[in-house]
């Protein structure tokens, strides 16, 4: 069993010595909490994680997902023992490891710069690790050579690292990593320094590996498309902060907020200044003269919430915007880019910039910078998001 959890965790870099001094000085008192650059600075110091909570079970593929400056890959330095707790409790295996050394928490890391040993051979890289236990020769080499197979770099074994490709030293990394038979998985941006076919291939590599190995991941990325890929939950972080934990289908469905929203998607989700109505005990959502019922579950969820009519932040997603030459809102297009099996019409409305997907098989002609169109969209996939608060209305 390899479940890890994690209580209220918390990462605070403290200020250097005199830094808190200058900051006293130019601080007025009774002066609020101030941000700079995504990190929340205290008296404390500079807060990077705060309140992290997090039930990972046993064979798990967790990803934690952001911008940068978020946190996450300060979480999992956290989870691996390379950064110290400031506050909270990570659990492995129900044993509680705050002040367990990295080596004794069974875990392995996948670094995003391979950190392979130049002058060692692939061989030599992935048995490293098994030699410092003083593990038996001919069990360090059945365990390479099973790994390597698994990964297909047998053919790699009496190379070196400079000797290889990108994806191939990678390949090694996670076969040092995955020899040890850890508990647990740790992955921190593995792929982004390989070009984008390459990050397609070992995308599926991984996929293939979680599925040959006992183990528990935690990935962390940038990337949307790989967390929406690999993960069976998703954690977005933003400012320290956990935004949303939910299975990828969960997340784009049903974005806690207006961030998550904006940052799961691709292209982003369209968002615009509208108004949620209450008529006859039904909510509609109102966008310049188009006037919408919202779907059943919606009406469910908001009656249950309680909420009252309102002026709105509407979230309509590209691929769930339509062109309607009948009616709905109009628009004028900037660019219209071909990508194959559709185009991505990006259009002025209501002073905002809005991107449209239409299948090039609904197409009957193109579009030129300038030409007046007519969109709208369905009571099902919209999302209606406070004013106030950026929190959807129907959670």
């Amino acid at each position: 069993m390899s479940e890890v959890k994690l209580v209220n965790l918390k990462k605070v870099y403290p200020f250097v010595s005199g830094e808190q001094k200058k900051k006293s000085k130019k601080q007025k008192a009774n002066e609020p909490e101030k941000k700079k650059i995504n990190l929340q600075i205290t008296d404390e110091g500079v807060v990077a994680v705060q309140e992290f909570n997090l039930d990972i079970a046993d064979k798990e593929f967790i990803v934690l997902v952001g911008p940068s400056g978020c946190g996450k890959s300060t979480t999992l330095r956290m989870v691996a023992g390379l950064e110290e707790i400031s506050g909270g409790e990570l659990y492995i295996d129900g044993k509680l490891v705050n002040d367990v050394a990295p080596k004794d928490r069974d875990i392995a890391m996948v670094f995003q710069n391979y950190a392979l040993y130049p002058h060692m051979t692939v061989r030599e890289n992935m048995a490293f690790a098994l030699k410092l236990r003083h593990v038996p020769k001919a069990e360090i080499e059945q365990k390479v050579r099973q790994a390597a197979e698994i990964l297909d770099i047998t053919q790699y074994l009496d190379r070196k690292p400079k000797a290889l490709s990108g994806g191939q030293r990678q390949r090694v990394a996670i076969g040092r990593a995955i020899v040890r038979a850890p508990k647990v998985m740790l992955m921190d941006e593995p792929l982004s320094n390989l070009d984008a076919k390459l990050r397609n291939e070992m995308r599926a590599e991984i996929l293939k590996l979680r599925e040959r190995i006992d183990t528990t991941f935690i990935y962390v990325t940038h990337d949307q498309t790989e967390a929406m890929t690999l993960g069976d939950r998703i954690v977005i972080m933003r400012d320290g902060y956990v935004q949303q934990i939910g299975t990828p289908q969960e997340v784009f469905n049903h974005p806690a907020n207006l961030f998550v929203a904006g940052f799961i998607g691709m292209p982003v989700m369209n968002f615009f200044d509208a108004e949620l109505l209450l008529e006859n005990g039904r909510y509609f959502v109102k966008l310049a003269d188009e006037k919408v019922r919202l779907a059943e579950d919606k009406q469910e969820r908001l009656a249950a919430n309680k909420v009252e009519p309102q002026a709105i932040t509407l979230g309509v997603r590209p691929e769930h915007t339509d062109l309607d030459e009948n009616g709905g809102v109009a628009g004028t297009v900037d660019v219209a880019e071909m990508m194959g099996s559709s185009v991505h019409l990006h259009i002025t409305a209501e002073n905002r910039d809005v991107i449209i997907i239409v299948p090039t098989v609904d197409m009957k002609g193109n579009f030129r910078m300038g030409d007046p169109v007519r969109f709208g969209f369905k009571g099902n996939v919209v999302h209606v998001f406070s004013k106030e608060t950026d929190r959807n209305l129907e959670f």
